[in-house]
Formats: C-alpha cells, structure tokens, sequence
C-alpha cells in the first residue's frame, strides 16, 4: 500500500492523499488550493495521478479546501463514487456550485482586463455545469456505517467535531495475507465548540494521518471567545458603529449567529439587527437546520430552554439578494454583517468594507485563520492602506481579533489526538499544516514520546 501525499503536504490547502492498494486507486478529500490566483491555477488543474484511473473518493468535509477540485476531477474523466456523510453531501451541492460561480466571475473579470490588454481569454478552473455533473457522484454514508470504495477496504465516518457533517477517516485494509488500518483525521475540531460534538478520537489504528494546523499555538477557551466577542460588541455598539464580519459561509457564520442569539437571549446586550449576506451562508444555514440530530447537547439544550431555533432570532436577517445587500450601505449602526469570504479575498465582504472600512465608529472583526497575503492577513497585521478592487482606503475602523472562534483543534487538541492513537501506532503522518507550526508541534510530540512521525513533502510517497 502506497500514500501520495498530493496536496496539504507543508500548506494548509489543497487536501488530497491518493491510496493505492490492491491494485486500486483511492483519493481522501479532492480539496482547491487556495491564494494568489496565478500561484494556484496550475497547481488545481495538475493532479500529480490521471483522474480517469481513479476508482473513488472519500471525502472529510464539505470545505472547499477539501471538496472544491472535485468538479475538476470529474471534467478531468473522473467517473466513481464521492463517499460523504450525508451533511456533507448536501452541503457540497451549495458549495460546489457557488464555487463554480465565483470562478467564472472571477475568469470574467479577468479576461475583460485581458482583452483591453490585448491577450487572449481564458478560461474558468471549472463551470457551474462542471459542478453539477460532480455533485451526482455523492453517494452519502452515515456515521459509523461501514462501506467498502475498493476490494480489500472497509471504511467509517467518524465525527471530527469540525463542521457539520465533518468525519475522520477509518480505513481497515486487507491486502496480501495481512491486515493494516489507517486513521485521516480530515480537520480536526475543537472540545466545547458550538452546534456541533466533540471529535472522535482515533484508537486501535496502525497508521494515523492528521493535520497540525496549530501545532504551534494553543487557543483561547470558546467560552473566552464569547466573552471577547461581547466586549468588543458592546464597545462598538455604545459608539453606534458596526461589526463587519469576514465570515467562512460553512460552519464559522452559523457559530457566530449561535453567539449573537445567546447573548440577546441572555440580555447582556441589547437585540441589534444582524444580517447574514451571504447566498451561500444564507443556504448553509437552512442546512444545518435540516440537521438538529447533528447538534450537540448544549445546542439542543437551549433550543429547549429558549423555545426557539438555534440559528434565528427576530433580529436577525438573512440576505441574498444584490438589491438588499447593497441596502445595507444606507442603514445606520449599531448593526453586525456577517459575510464571506472569511479571509476577505472575495465576494459581498469586499463591498461591506469598503463602504465602512474608513469610519472610526467601526469594527472589523477577524475570527479565523487569513491566509498570507490576502486582505483579511494584512488588516490582521495591521496595515494602515489597503486595496480594495483596485482603490487604496485607509484603515480607520478598529479591527480585532477573537482567535478562540476556530474550528480547529489547538496544539494541547492536537496531542490528545496523536496520544489516543499513539498505543499501537506505526507511524503518524503529518500534513495540513505550515512548516512552523509542523517543528512546534514536532518538538511537542518529542517531549511527549509520542511517535514516530513523518512530515511529507508534496508528491512523496509513503509505503506501508
């Protein structure tokens, strides 16, 4: 059995691991790399492996930096089964589909710049239509429910308590007369995060594969993200500003919707309208609602204490149209828009600061992890003019930074992880993470004898 460590290896994007065993061919997560559009074009249209010699997919979750090369790998000659959870595949339909739509807007931007230049057009990664024929592959598989993708391999779902519908992977193979399992972390989730449960972790596994995305540093609690979130919304409210929230449409809008209606709930401050402008966070929404058996005790529990849903409450909006969003420009503060991109490279958050960006009563407010160089790094870093669609503003507004709100395990989430599966492990593989977060948490795994562990290279091959 052999691992091609195709994408995530020494990055936190394009998540992609080819299996091969018995003779067949199978892909754990088909994931975009995301950044510099001229970094990337290349890399998402090379696989490193023909798509057509692919027998099947095992998909971790629906983010796009797992799932969002699919529609390429099936334009590509892909023909087999996607296995998903069953949140997983509804979710993917919305996504892959707006993915598809942000790449042709995108390409036709771009090629209007390009033809006033002289060059010549090109053309979209994939289409909407690309999409579409992808998302009929999903074959949709429940939690623990053991399935074979290729002859030799039964695999599981496990809840990795990231976003809905998250799983780690269990692989129980049988090859040549003896009998090996591997664990894929996908993206590991956090202890105590809102809507959804705890992460299952890994045991009884030779081989564990896992990401280390924060290997390097340790969050605050959630329950510290909340009160960090309170106060800086009151702060801003009493000086009738507005929040703007560069939000990820899957997973960190719906938490931070869940935080807006506990605080009204609870009256610590007063219900200011919210608005979630987003098509994509406004449909995932009402898919995570269609899930509650998904939800975690404590969502459950003040669903039943509230008598309301978790993700509503009367002062909430949600927004698709262009015509109501671009309303939003003339309503006054205090007020709170959630909008994507959650790293501010793209889409209805660029117009949101721009209109507000430059006014002091405001805050923006950062909370996930923004990649290098985009909009929502260099606002964390604290520059004082950025671009915007091509325009200089200066940076005026306050911005903060509530770091606890991550889906993502931190580095003492990360051990227990490794330490749970690390009784009769063989090897750890580490991907999914930037290299210094890697050598911090390397270190770590040294102080706690916990190993051996390898971190691949893009394109290198483990055989086990």
């Amino acid at each position: 059995m052999k691992i091609h460590f195709n994408g995530a290896a020494r990055t936190v994007t394009g998540s992609q691991h080819l299996i091969e065993v018995n003779g067949s061919k199978l892909l754990l997560d088909c994931g975009l790399y995301q950044g510099r559009r001229a970094d990337t074009y290349k890399q998402n249209l090379s696989f490193g492996f023909d798509p057509t010699q692919l027998d099947a997919v095992v998909l971790s979750h629906a983010h796009i930096d797992h799932s969002g090369n699919l529609p390429n790998l099936v334009k590509s000659g892909f023909n087999g089964p996607i296995y998903a959870t069953p949140p997983t595949a509804t979710l993917g339909e919305v996504m892959l589909m707006d993915s598809a739509h942000i790449q042709e807007s995108d390409i036709e931007y771009l090629n209007k710049k390009r033809l006033r230049r002289g060059e010549p057009p090109v053309e979209p990664l994939y289409t909407r239509q690309d999409a579409a024929a992808a998302i009929e592959h999903y074959y949709p598989v429940k939690y623990t429910e053991a399935f074979s993708p290729v002859p030799g391999v039964t695999v599981r779902f496990l809840d990795a308590g990231h976003i809905l519908g998250s799983a780690g992977i269990r692989l129980d193979i049988d090859e040549n007369g003896s009998h090996k399992s591997l664990w894929f972390s996908g993206d590991i989730g956090r202890s105590d995060l809102p809507l959804v449960t705890d992460p299952v972790l890994p045991s009884d596994v030779d081989y564990l594969m896992m990401e280390c995305t924060y290997g390097d540093m340790e969050h605050i609690t959630v329950e510290e993200a909340f009160q960090s979130f309170k106060t800086v919304a009151q702060k801003t409210f009493d000086r009738g500003g507005k929040i703007i929230i560069p939000a990820f449409a899957v997973g960190r809008t719906q938490e931070i919707v869940y935080f807006l209606n506990r605080l009204f709930s609870e009256g610590t401050i007063p219900a200011i309208p919210v608005y979630v402008d987003s098509p994509l966070a406004v449909e995932a929404s009402r898919i995570f609602a269609s899930y509650p058996e998904y939800f975690d005790a404590e969502t459950n529990a003040f669903i039943r204490e509230h008598r309301h849903p978790a993700l509503d409450f009367p002062s909430l909006t949600y927004i698709s149209s262009v015509e109501e969003s671009k309303a939003l420009n003339d309503k006054k503060g205090p007020m709170v828009i959630i909008s994507a991109s959650g790293m501010a490279e793209t889409g209805r958050i660029l117009h949101h600061l721009k209109n507000n960006i430059e006014n002091p009563r405001n805050t923006v407010m950062i909370v996930g992890w923004q990649a290098p160089e985009t909009l929502g790094r260099r606002l964390v870093e604290g520059v004082k003019m950025v671009r915007i669609f091509g325009q200089l503003y200066e940076c005026r507004a306050e911005v903060e930074v509530i770091s606890g709100l991550s889906a993502h395990a931190g580095q003492q989430g990360l051990l227990r992880y490794a330490a749970a599966a690390n009784g009769r492990t063989k090897k750890i593989f580490l991907v999914h993470g930037e290299e210094d977060a890697a050598k911090v948490f390397m270190g770590k795994l040294d102080e706690a004898h916990i190993g051996p562990y390898y971190y691949p290279s893009k394109f290198d091959v483990a055989e086990i």
